[in-house]
């Protein structure tokens, strides 16, 4: 009998293996709840086997982006300001000229900002698909709608 206890921990690769898809469905839901809930399943927050290291997270498909919803007044008063690279290339835009223009901007923007500042971040990012309408090209990975929060 051995007198030292060893810890198991769930390993990496079966986490990664056990990818799944996930469709998250942004008609009439508040940007900021949505985003937030969106990134914690990319990060991999759900599932038992998370190490903030590793990507073990899942896919996420976000559909109808162009139907989200914002709160209070930030539709008028939020800025997103963005640059060209060129000299005074700066470029302002209200949330709502966004949201009518670029809505996958706006969902992307918002669930990236949630995310790690480093290639871990960046490498999660590719795992979320945005869409503004309610069709995807991602049906032969059978997503599941992404259960609703706790």
């Amino acid at each position: 009998m051995s007198l030292t206890r060893t810890t198991r921990s769930l390993s990496t690769e079966a986490a990664r293996a056990a990818r799944r898809w996930y469709v998250a469905d942004a008609e009439g839901k508040v940007l900021g709840r949505l985003a937030s809930r969106v990134a914690s399943m990319l990060r991999g927050k759900t599932n038992p086997g998370f190490s903030p290291h590793l990507d073990a997270g899942d896919f996420v498909v976000v559909v109808n982006a162009a139907k989200i919803r914002l709160t209070g007044e930030k539709l008028e008063k939020k800025e997103y300001i963005r640059h060209t690279t060129y000299p005074g290339g700066v470029r302002r835009a209200r949330a709502g000229e966004v949201l009518a223009r670029h809505p996958i901007r706006l969902v992307r923007d918002a669930v990236v900002g949630m995310l790690p500042k480093n290639r871990l971040g960046r490498r999660l990012a590719t795992k979320l698909k945005v869409y503004a309408g309610p069709d995807h090209p991602h049906q032969a990975q059978k997503p599941v709608p992404m259960p609703e929060s706790r």
